[in-house]
Order: structure tokens, then sequence, then C-alpha cells
């Protein structure tokens, strides 16, 4: 079974494709620069080179269009032709009321489009995503994979807001939550390596990228989470503010004569790392750099960015009474050693002690990891997250009748000999350069130690 899955933004459509049957990627690619010129598709596949070539995009369509002749190319592609494709999926930021996976029809859509000034950012692009695909594939099923669904087991003493009960009634204002099929993923996979079932386990997920969140997961369901209606609740992010005073809004909006368009503008895209940096840097790479410099506005963002992160972990810690693990994902959380070190310094007296030698270790998207010091009470892991798989196996219940939510559905990476074999390959080679991968790298089977020890 061949899953095409798809991740449509405002001006890219990153794609892989997933052989259920071989539980293995065959490839992942994206089109970037979708309406502007000098547009351009490229594409990795294990073994092969990267693959890239430039094409004009007007819209989706013919983004998706390129994606299935790179898809079919005798050349470049994976498949013989569109017509193996048992399904799409779509990835949702904003799923709304929907609490898992669903099978796309018209009122879905509608659905979509309702909420979609809920995720601006987002939304919108997912459904011209979906309308390009189906119109391009249209004897094919194609499934909405929502971001949101893991966070619905929030109690209502976590997503309810402090405003008029009406808001929450009539137009379904309350807290969302985002990032839910990475942390679905990744605190799954902490309950591995703790060797523990997932019901057992305790953890605080942060996802921390160009979008950031920390979500606390209790016996593997969510208790809270940090972001809210919006994306723009909670951490400092690339561009968003995170956590604020309303009044704020208010104020600056009579003193400079703003619309609320243009404060919304603000908040979404100029704020965050951003504006903390003087308008200069969205990505916290860039931010490093600046910081590793002695750029002092640099070393201001990535301050206020750790000590958000590390305010929620006391507040989740606190909320979930014992904390088995704390896990970190997403390209910052797996990346970058010094923002783990900075979030995690201080904590040791709750139980939270970090081994600095695995921590600077720990610089791989391809390996799990794990940096806490052997006396440490909560176990401290970097776990390269994979929101694909969640989404393909929701994909493939669905086909054959047989998802539910997660609560009462497992997953195969929830096995101890689970293995992504694409990761596994890469990380091989990654370790060829950079040996000292293998001091914070945990849970490498037998087969994949030997071949290390080549």
């Amino acid at each position: 079974m061949i899953i095409l899955f798809l991740n449509c933004g405002s001006s890219s459509v990153k794609y892989s494709v997933y052989d259920w049957d071989q539980k293995k990627s065959l490839c992942a690619g994206a089109v970037e620069r979708i309406g502007i010129d000098g547009s351009f598709i490229s594409q990795d596949r294990n073994g092969y080179p990267s693959f890239e070539l430039k094409r004009n995009c007007k819209d989706h369509k013919d983004a998706i269009n390129l994606v299935i002749e790179t898809l079919t190319d005798k050349e470049h592609g994976v498949i013989e032709n569109v017509n193996v494709i048992s399904a799409v999926g779509h990835r949702i930021v904003h799923g709304g009321k929907f609490a898992k996976s669903v099978i796309v029809d018209d009122s879905v859509v509608a659905e979509l489009k309702n909420i979609s000034d809920l995720a601006p950012l987002h939304n919108p692009a997912h459904i011209m995503g979906i309308e390009a695909a189906r119109a391009l594939m249209p004897n094919v099923t194609h499934v909405c994979v929502m971001d949101t669904a893991f966070h619905q087991t929030m109690p209502a003493s976590s997503y309810m807001y402090a405003l008029p009960r009406k808001w929450y009634t009539d137009y379904q204002i309350r807290r969302y939550g985002f990032h839910g099929s990475s942390v679905l993923y990744t605190s799954r996979r902490a309950a591995v390596l703790l060797g523990k079932n997932v019901d057992e386990v305790n953890t605080i997920v942060c996802h921390i990228g160009a979008g950031a969140s920390v979500t606390a997961v209790k016996n593997g369901q969510c208790l809270d989470t940090s972001m809210g209606l919006t994306p723009l609740e909670g951490l400092v992010m690339g561009t968003r503010s995170g956590d604020m005073d309303p009044s704020i809004c208010f104020h600056m909006m009579k003193k400079l004569n703003m619309s609320p368009d243009e404060m919304y503008t603000i908040l979404n895209k100029k704020s965050g790392m951003y504006a903390l940096t003087g308008d200069r840097f969205a990505d916290q790479r860039d931010v490093r750099k600046g910081a590793a410099n002695g750029d002092e506005l640099c070393k201001l963002a990535l301050d206020v960015e750790s000590y958000r992160v590390k305010k929620y972990i006391g507040a989740y810690m606190a909320a979930l009474g014992r904390l088995d693990s704390i896990v970190f994902t997403a390209g910052v959380g797996e990346r970058a050693t010094n923002i783990r070190e900075m979030i995690l310094k201080g904590l040791e007296t709750f139980g939270i002690i970090l081994d600095e030698e695995r921590n600077n270790a720990a610089d791989t998207n391809k390996a799990e990891c794990r940096i806490s010091a052997d006396n440490s009470p909560v176990k401290i892991f970097v776990i390269p997250t994979d929101e694909e798989i969640v989404g393909v196996q929701d994909i493939v219940a669905l086909l054959a009748g047989t998802y539910d939510v997660y609560t009462k559905f497992r997953y195969i990476f929830q096995e101890k000999d689970y293995r992504n074999k694409l990761r596994d390959a890469a990380f091989i080679e990654e370790v060829k350069k950079r040996p000292f991968l293998l001091k914070a790298a945990v849970n490498l089977p037998e087969q994949l130690k030997q071949e290390l020890n080549k």
C-alpha cells in the first residue's frame, strides 16, 4: 500500500511517499516558491543522489502536478504511476472540532474553511492543497490528519478560557493545542525507551522549532499544552510573540492607530525572535550565530526563549505530580545543544540532571538519544519527531475500518522493535563522519551496532 503525504504551506508543498507493506519511506521532497519566480522541486531518496529541478509553479495545482511527475519519472521516481497510490494524506494544523483523522469530503473541506481564520498562516494553504490534490487525483481516498487531535483529551480545566460562556458555546473559543502528531509520536517513543507502557508514563514534550510548544502528557494522554485557540499562544517563537498581556494590543492600537489585522500580523509575523533581535533574525540558527559572535540582542533573545520553556516545564511538573521524562524534538530541540542546556540549567533540585557530554553529542535528527545523567531521576531524551508515520498509520487504519481515537488505538512505533529504516541507514553514514554521536545514541539494534563497528 503506497501513501502520498502532503504538507501544504502558503508557498510550498512538502511531500513524502510511504510503502506501508515494506514499512519504509520511499522518498521525501518539497516544491518551494509556489507563485514566486524561481520555484523548484527537490527530492531525496535513500541510496540515490538528491534531485532538484527548476520549474515555475503558479499555484498549488501546478506544484502537486510537478510532484506527481517527479514521483513517476523513470529516472528519479519511486512509483510506476499514480494509480498505485492508495491514499493521499493532508497535514492540517487546525482541525477544530475534529478529534481524529477523517476521510475528506465536501463537508470536511467546508468545516476547515469555516475555521481557517484560527490558523491563518496554515489552514488556507492546506485547503488549497486539498482542492488541488482532489482535482488531480479524484479517484484516490484523501485523508486529513489533524494536528490538534491529540490534545482533545485535555480536561475542561485546561482548555477553557475565563471568557464569556457564549464565546465557547457559540464560537468554540477554547484551547486546542498544536504539534499533536509530534507529541503523540515522541511521548510514545519515550515510553518505549523507558521500558514502560504508555499509560504508565508522565512526559513533558518540548517541540521547539520555528513554531514551538510544550505539552504535559499524563499516563499517555494530553493534560495541557502551551498553544491555545491558535498557534500564537505560549512560547516565544521565530516570528510569534507567545504569551503576553492582551492589554498591550489595545494600548498600541490606540497609540499607533492600528487595525486589528495589522496587530494580528505583528503578533504572528513580526514578533518573537525576529522582534527581540531588532527585526533581524527569525531563524534561530542565525540568532545562535549572532549570540556566539557577541551580539547582545541575540543573547537576550535566547535568554527569553529558554526562560519561557523553563517556566512551562516547572508549571507542568506541578500539574503532572510525577515526571518520568522530558523530550526535546523538532529542529531546534533536536539540534541546538546549547538551547537544551540553557533550558535545563538549574533544574537539578527537581531531579532533572543533564549530562553535558551526552547533550553535546546529541546533535542528530537520525537517532534517539538520552542526555540525562545516570543519576537523574527524570530521564531526558532527544527524539527526532516523525509526524508522517502517525498520519500514515491513521490513513491505513481508516481504509481498513480499524481506526479509532488515539486513546483506543495502538501505533506500530509503540513496539520495542520498531525501526525507521531510512533513519538507521542515514545514521550509519552520519556516524562515519561524526563518531561522537554514539556517546548519546540509545536503542540501537545489534545489527546496526555491528554495521557501525565495521
